[in-house]
């Protein structure tokens, strides 16, 4: 689920050979540094809730890859395909209320958003529109694409994808906003790779119109 790309943006502020400045938001208790750390280990870890911020350079595989073989001439030849790889340098933000003020201190320059939704807290879910509406909509983060992982969705209780889309007004970021909801188990890690591949296809696609909007205004 997501929608299209605008490119009314200036170029990003980091080079593109420098890691991906992801910022990771949503509110307490959503499974943020659970998403940090599995990315980043592969592995679960027991987390407290984050006082401040974490942060993780990590170099992750996009897409699968894979190899393969091919043959001809009475001899085999292998062919040798390598998997397409993108370094990201994520900053987990603490969801408390008190720290939300300071979430526009780390997406500034940012490459790509995060937000970690508890699909089981249909209560919050009117709180975490209102911040993740509130974020995207700064001047400084209008067209960055927004990648929203609705964490738990192994629970039994777990909202449905359609039932978060429409209680978090995904439809309402506006056509700036790039956004990908992607159900995720942040415990055992599933569906957070697929997630970060659609994020990066997303920053790519933005980057690559972005520079096409510079070269025509030259």
């Amino acid at each position: 689920m997501g929608n299209g790309l605008s490119s009314d943006r200036l170029l990003p502020c980091l080079p593109s050979f420098q890691p991906l400045h992801i910022v990771i938001l949503g509110l307490d208790c959503a499974g943020k540094t659970t998403v940090l750390y599995r990315l980043r280990f592969n592995e679960f870890v027991n987390t407290v809730p984050t006082k401040g911020f974490n942060s993780e350079k990590i170099k992750l595989s996009l897409g699968g890859g894979g190899g393969g073989g091919g043959g001809g001439g009475g001899g085999e030849r292998r062919r040798h395909w390598t998997t397409p790889s993108a370094s990201f340098h994520f900053w987990d933000v603490g969801g408390q209320e008190k720290l939300r003020p300071l979430w526009r201190s780390y997406t500034r320059c940012a490459d790509g958003l995060v937000f970690v939704v508890d699909s089981v807290d249909g209560e919050r879910m009117e709180e975490a529109k209102t911040e993740l509406h509130k974020i995207t909509r700064l001047a400084e983060n209008q067209g960055v694409p927004v990648l929203v992982v609705a964490n738990k969705q192994d629970l039994r209780d777990a909202l449905a994808l359609a039932e978060m889309e429409r209680l978090l007004a995904l439809r309402e970021l506006g056509a700036a906003t790039p956004w990908h909801l992607q159900p995720a188990c942040a415990i055992i890690g599933e569906g957070l790779r697929e997630g970060v591949d659609k994020l990066h296809a997303m920053i790519a696609k933005r980057r690559k119109a972005l520079r096409q909007q510079k070269k025509k205004t030259r």
